[in-house]
């Protein structure tokens, strides 16, 4: 079990995918009655690691990215917000760049994600090796690393390196089942990278869902924190969210907002929970600081540009005191 003061050194290694995220333009209208379409950095491993340098913290992301104008797109956007980009590496061939076309609205929303040959899933086990993991607090991935291969491998020993290093193992499980080849194939992937964690963030359906039934994914959780994990966090959308520890539970509240879209509430949250535990608040103000953060992000336009700065994040809790009791 890793020593969780060490996120403390707010410095983190993040894995996982860094992408073009292209918004239908103007905001609420639907991709295919566009006029025209704006562009930001995009993935939740890219947008995790834009929240935490947005919050004074430092990140170095694991990745690769094709070999092209898309992937330099995403190089270009990495240095723009100060992301350590020295171990993602190009690759050619058919490897193609993550690529989200999407809305900014709230009604039947629409995402268009191209994932045929995703250049993030060829990374190896080299790739995590080259990492010397004792420089950094802790290791941050998303569950989307795990669908195929060589990245589900690779970042299974990336996990060994961490854990050998002291490393924290923070888990934001994160399914999108049209990467993966079948649930069943899912389903024990996730559950044996949670077994190997520190602090494990998903919501109630991919709790459920590694629970092998969504009813159960409240026991999924609880068995998690029993057994092995240090902090669950089981998030139930308007319903707040549901803390666990081994020798705490406690429920907390959303911060109501006029929200545009609903992208990008995951990546903020992840950002602004482990900024707060890097400065050394308690849990609860913790998770209470990400989901402000995610208030606040689905209330603008874009994901990675619409991370809040601390700056920022204190003005909405200046005017947001209260928070809607679940």
């Amino acid at each position: 079990m890793a020593d969780l003061e060490r996120i403390g050194g707010n410095s983190f290694v993040v894995l996982g995918r860094a992408g073009m995220d292209m918004y239908a333009d103007p905001p609420g209208a639907k991709v295919e009655d566009a006029a025209q379409f704006t562009t930001a950095l995009g993935g939740s491993s890219a947008n995790i690691s834009v929240a935490i340098t947005r919050h004074g913290g430092q990140a170095a992301l694991v990745t690769c990215v094709s070999d092209d104008a898309i992937g330099r797109f995403a190089l270009n956007q990495l240095d723009r917000y100060g992301i350590d980009r020295s171990h993602v590496r190009p690759v050619g061939g058919e490897a193609r760049n993550s690529l989200a076309v999407v809305e900014t609205r709230l009604e039947d929303t629409q995402s268009v994600i191209y994932r045929n040959g995703a250049a993030d899933f060829e990374m190896t086990a080299e790739d995590v090796a080259a990492v010397d993991y004792a420089r950094y607090a802790a290791l941050i991935t998303t569950g989307t690393v795990f669908a195929a291969e060589p990245s589900r491998s690779a970042t299974f020993h990336a996990f060994d390196l961490a854990r050998a290093a002291g490393l924290p193992l923070i888990f934001d499980v994160d399914y999108r089942p049209y990467s993966w080849p079948t649930a069943k194939i899912a389903s024990e992937t996730y559950s044996r990278a949670a077994a190997m964690c520190d602090i494990i963030i998903g919501n109630d359906v991919e709790f459920g869902f590694m629970a092998g039934d969504y009813h159960k994914g409240l026991d999924k959780a609880r068995e998690l924190a029993a057994t092995s994990a240090q902090i669950v966090i089981y998030k139930m959308g308007e319903e707040g969210a549901i803390t666990i520890t081994r020798d705490d539970e406690f429920r907390t509240g959303i911060y109501p907002v006029q929200a545009l879209k609903p992208t990008g509430a995951g990546d903020s949250f992840m950002g602004g929970f482990i900024a707060a535990l890097a400065a050394g608040l308690p849990l609860q103000d913790a998770v209470l600081r990400g989901s402000a953060c995610a208030a606040i992000v689905v209330g603008r336009v874009g994901c990675a540009p619409a991370m809040p700065t601390p700056a920022e994040l204190e003005a909405f809790l200046s005017s947001h005191p209260g928070r809607t009791t679940p």
